[in-house]
């Protein structure tokens, strides 16, 4: 059992589990690809689909309030490499 004083800096260090973050980058890379495939896209009826499953994956990181620490740069240098 964690005391008050170690529970409180493991809070406000803010710091995500491994799995966390492996699951909200792979929810990332969904989405980028699925914004790729819908700019690809000719057909409304397909884009609507794929904007869709992308709305559906964002809430899913909006609802469990995943996001990334400045102070993580590694994470970052990843998430601004696949931006190129």
């Amino acid at each position: 059992m964690l005391r008050f004083r170690q529970f409180n800096e493991y809070i406000i260090e803010g710091k995500y589990p491994n799995w966390v973050r492996v699951t909200t980058g792979l929810l990332v890379l969904r989405i980028r690809n699925l914004s790729i495939r819908i700019q690809r896209e000719k057909d409304p009826k397909v884009q609507n689909d794929l904007i869709a499953q992308q709305n559906k994956l964002l809430s899913y990181i909006d609802g469990l309030s995943i996001g990334v620490g400045t102070d993580d740069a590694a994470l970052l240098s990843k998430i601004k490499s696949y931006n190129r």
